[in-house]
């Protein structure tokens, strides 16, 4: 039986790290929890990263937990995007100097905001150190999520990723009653979206008699039941997984929880959460439901449209830095699904060697990741009574003020817009490759036309930042050595994926095919 399990012990490592985590929370001193909690969740995230590289190196393709988890080349590839971002997310959880001292996190989340509670809370200088555990959960139920085999294990994966960050979301420290309003609207969208998904399964198990992937795939292809109720599942199934991604139109959440949650949650849920629902709609819509490519592609594709046009379009309209990148990812989700529109797969035609949907999707992740998480990291830096500054005119002349910060941010703004010699350039190119080659040259010239209104925005804020009297008011405050390790490693990352994206690309390529 352990042999079961075995292959699958970086998603056990870090449940259980994260099991412990709530121990620690009841053995450890208060003054001395959130210290002990970030070290320990870094150990976790570190080991469980070391172990999926070891895995991935060796070649390990099987299936384990008793069928329930597929691990496999996008499994790896995806695992250690998350546990990769997911530390350093947990580096600006951790981050305290920006904060003059003081966590991003609210002392005393179940206190009325102003009140006495709240205010003896931060006079004591209470912390939930709790936010290290939920993170730690929400990454477990994510890499379930992307190697699940089969829709239950899918469907309890997405709950266990999602309810805490329906807590996160509500713990910022400033502006309390906009991140509990936040966290609610998440949780009841959420709810919604699961309870769709939820009603999308039970479609799909009627039709074919099981949960699991591959006897779907098999039912589609002997069409032993009606294609009324095959396709209610496809649509319902695919709504859910659409909302995690944060697509059109369902994408009604992600501008209000971005803003409201802390910062260091907002970049956490940016990357994580958006790989997380990409990597695992590849995953059910090419093996479970590959035989019906032809009915999800172009349904894929107008959402896509959609989702591009209106992320770049709103996002124009703007005035708030953290507001325009929350439509900036929504519309990254539509490219993400450009490629996966394109189905491009080795198994549908391409020769060994050629960029397919999967392995374009992935860089693409990677690429997006960086640049995503930095600029969060950026913004957590310029502060206007000890509260983060995220209005335009707070931005002006940051780069005139703190030269390094601006040309920092500079670089991640222009892989977001896709310039070439950033990471952002190359990962739109081999999406927009894979959907060309999958029969998709339309979609293809539409995401061009987007990508250039997107960097209308991006552009707009370089202006504000170099061509704009500074502004007085705002202050740029030091970063701590966390914060600074994540700006350098996305600047850095950035850089290095737009100039030589040869080893990423490869590694992509040659670990894009699902164990089916």
């Amino acid at each position: 039986m352990i042999d079961q399990f075995l292959p699958a012990a970086p998603v056990i490592v870090v449940l259980v790290g994260a099991t412990i985590g709530v121990i620690l929370e009841a053995a450890v001193p208060r003054l001395s929890r959130s210290a002990v909690q970030f070290a320990w969740t870094m150990l976790v995230l570190l080991a469980a990263l070391g172990w999926t590289i070891v895995n991935w190196a060796a070649g390990t393709e099987t299936l384990a937990a008793i069928g329930s988890l597929s691990l496999d080349g996008p499994t790896w590839v995806a695992w250690t995007l998350l546990l990769f971002f997911g530390a350093l997310s947990a580096l600006l959880f951790g981050e305290r100097r920006v904060g003059g001292g003081e966590s991003p996190f609210a002392p005393n989340v179940s206190a009325v905001p102003s009140s006495q509670a709240e205010r003896e809370a931060i006079a004591a200088r209470q912390e939930h150190s709790e936010v290290y555990p939920l993170l730690l959960f929400s990454l477990g139920g994510m890499m379930a999520f992307v190697s699940a085999n089969d829709l239950i294990t899918m469907f309890v994966a997405l709950e266990v990723l999602s309810f805490p960050l329906y807590v996160l979301a509500g713990m910022a420290r400033r502006r309390r009653l906009l991140s509990q309003e936040a966290s609610l609207k998440y949780f009841l969208l959420g709810a919604l979206s699961s309870a769709i998904f939820l009603y999308g399964i039970a479609m799909l198990y009627g039709y074919a008699g099981s949960f699991h992937f591959r006897d779907i795939d098999i039912a589609i292809q002997a069409g032993v039941q009606s294609q009324w109720l095959l396709v209610a599942g496809l649509a319902l199934v695919t709504v859910g997984l659409l909302f995690k991604i944060g697509a059109v139109p369902f994408h009604g959440w992600v501008p209000d929880v971005y803003v409201g949650s802390p910062t260091a949650v907002t970049a956490f849920m940016a990357i994580c959460t958006k790989a997380a629902a990409a990597v695992a709609t590849l995953r059910l819509l090419y093996v479970a439901l590959g035989a019906l490519r032809w009915d999800w592609q172009s349904a894929i594709a107008i959402v896509a449209v959609a989702t591009m046009v209106i992320g770049a379009l709103v996002g124009l309209m703007q005035n708030d830095v953290k507001r325009m990148l929350a439509y900036s990812s929504v519309a990254h989700a539509g490219f993400i699904l450009v490629g996966v529109a394109g189905a491009a797969t080795i198994e549908n035609g391409l020769a060994e060697g050629r960029i397919g949907s999967v392995s374009s999707v992935m860089f693409y992740l990677a690429a997006y990741g960086l640049a995503t998480v930095a600029g969060f990291a950026v913004l957590t830096l310029i502060r206007r009574s000890g509260a983060e500054a995220t209005s335009f005119t707070s931005w002006a002349g940051l780069g005139r003020r703190n030269p390094l910060l601006g040309i920092l941010m500079t670089i991640f703004l222009l892989s977001m817009a896709g310039i070439p010699l950033t990471g952002g350039f190359i990962g739109k190119v081999l999406v927009f490759v894979a959907a060309w080659n999958g029969g998709y040259a339309w979609l293809v010239v539409v995401a061009v036309v987007a990508s250039l209104i997107t960097a209308g925005f991006y552009f707009r804020l370089v202006y504000v930042m170099f061509g704009q009297a500074p502004n007085a008011d705002v202050a740029v405050v030091s970063p701590g050595l966390g914060t600074q390790l994540v700006i350098w490693i996305g600047a850095l990352g950035t850089i290095l994926l737009g100039v030589v994206p040869g080893p990423l690309m490869d590694l992509a390529i040659n670990a894009a095919s699902f164990l089916r």
